[in-house]
């Protein structure tokens, strides 16, 4: 939204400070003293996190003449704390959001309308997965950053051994593959613990796959109880016990990278942080030959599964400014601030394709010219992507079923011995607390 655009209501609502960084570039001046609390996860890339806290965080400060700080907790950490934040009204002004999370918190969040349609407009547009997701009764109260795309990070020499010289292309053929590498020391890893990232955006992906769904289009109606749904939980117990490290069960987002790095599983579901951290490191990550494992390293896209079609989970996320917090302004000056082209890119080009941007100008970044072809894949990763409550719309009630594992634990109480229907019907009986209840 340009400033020609807006009626002198929308001009009020963002003048003074937020005018001035939005409108003239200028700093604004805030009282002496003031501060900006921001919380963010740590990211799987390392050097993402030095980018915001020893380069931008002091030159944001020094534009926006605030103190600007910023925390960063372990990812699981935190949708705890903006909980605990919430209820006592009290807190960081600024918290790192996850997947649909503006659905949940929407009667905490700051309508950031005005910043979004300004940076979708300059840049692109937002990804769809952002409008049913941040997007709440025709408000963006939550402000999209970046989207981290999941793929299967795979040795290429270990499929090549047993005569595959690509990533299977189908859930029976990486059925196949798998049980021939456990057999030899070298299974799938895959964790079906109560973690964010890596065991939703398996088990969803895996039941849209076979045709599942949590809910009807009306998402009103509980449909998971359907043939789809069972089939695909037929197919983990099967994938599990032939060609999985049944160890994962117990994993959160970083026991797998480890697994990798340290040569004891074949293959995973990541985003790009295994082999960039694998080149970044490369002389302390090897393979079993003594070289760099970066090499040997390539990814995936998801199987496909009797012709029904591939719908990836991606981690969308951004930014939700808190209701409660005394420093609103600062808060709306300093995202604008951090989606200026000339910042967000330096943090977009540390991320080497890990994350990406939220909006689809970057795809044409010259970036993507000159990193490794295994990180080319994600360039478009955020394209196709879907988000939970499907095949209804991504509400608060969707996000509360992602939020108590009821997906990922259908699939590990099966693994675990649970016939296939009567993990499905568990499933069916909790979701229906959710939405029907």
């Amino acid at each position: 939204m340009s400033r020609q655009n807006l009626d002198r209501r929308q001009f009020l609502k963002v003048s003074g400070a937020a005018a001035g960084i939005l409108a003239v570039g200028q700093a604004p001046a805030f009282a002496q003293g003031a501060k900006l609390h921001i919380v963010r996860w740590v990211d799987f890339i390392p050097e993402a996190d030095v980018e915001l806290k020893t380069r931008q965080m002091p030159e944001a400060s020094k534009a926006l003449g605030a103190e600007i700080q910023l925390e960063t907790i372990n990812a699981n950490d935190v949708q705890p704390r903006i909980t605990a934040a919430v209820q006592s009204q009290s807190g960081a002004d600024i918290f790192h959001l996850f997947y649909n999370w503006p659905q949940l918190y929407q009667s905490a969040l700051v309508d950031v309308s005005d910043l979004a349609e300004k940076v979708a407009k300059e840049q692109g547009g937002f990804y769809g997965v952002f409008t049913p997701s941040f997007r709440v009764g025709g408000r963006w109260l939550g402000m999209p950053h970046s989207i981290v795309g999941n793929a299967i990070a795979y040795r290429r020499s270990w499929f090549r051994e047993i005569g595959l010289e690509q990533f299977p292309k189908t859930w029976d053929e990486l059925r196949k593959a798998t049980a021939t590498l456990k057999k030899k020391g070298k299974p799938y890893g895959q964790t079906l613990g109560h973690t964010f990232g890596d065991a939703p955006t398996w088990s969803y992906p895996l039941l849209w796959s076979f045709g599942g769904a949590e809910t009807d289009q009306s998402g009103k109606k509980v449909a998971i109880n359907s043939k789809g749904a069972v089939e695909s939980v037929k197919y983990m117990q099967a994938l599990w016990k032939e060609g999985c490290d049944e160890g994962g069960l117990a994993w959160d987002d970083t026991n797998n990278n480890r697994a990798f790095h340290a040569g004891d599983i074949c293959a995973t579901l990541n985003g790009a942080s295994i082999y960039i951290v694998a080149k970044r490191q490369k002389d302390k990550i090897k393979d079993e030959k003594g070289e760099p494992m970066f090499q040997d390293i390539d990814h995936a896209i998801y199987p496909l599964a009797g012709g029904v079609g591939q719908y990836p989970l991606y981690f969308s996320n951004g930014h939700g400014i808190m209701k409660y917090s005394k420093n609103q302004k600062l808060a709306k000056d300093f995202l604008a601030w951090l989606h200026k082209k000339e910042n967000f890119e330096k943090w977009f080009q540390v991320c080497e394709g890990y994350s990406v941007a939220a909006t689809t100008t970057w795809e044409k970044h010259p970036m993507w010219e000159k990193i490794d072809k295994p990180l080319q894949l994600f360039r478009t990763a955020a394209r196709n992507t879907r988000i939970f409550g499907h095949s209804g719309p991504s509400t608060g009630k969707a996000t509360e079923a992602f939020s108590k594992y009821i997906i990922v634990d259908m699939f590990a109480k099966a693994v675990q011995g649970l016939k296939a229907e009567d993990a499905v019907k568990w499933a069916e009986g909790e979701l229906k607390k959710i939405y029907e209840g």
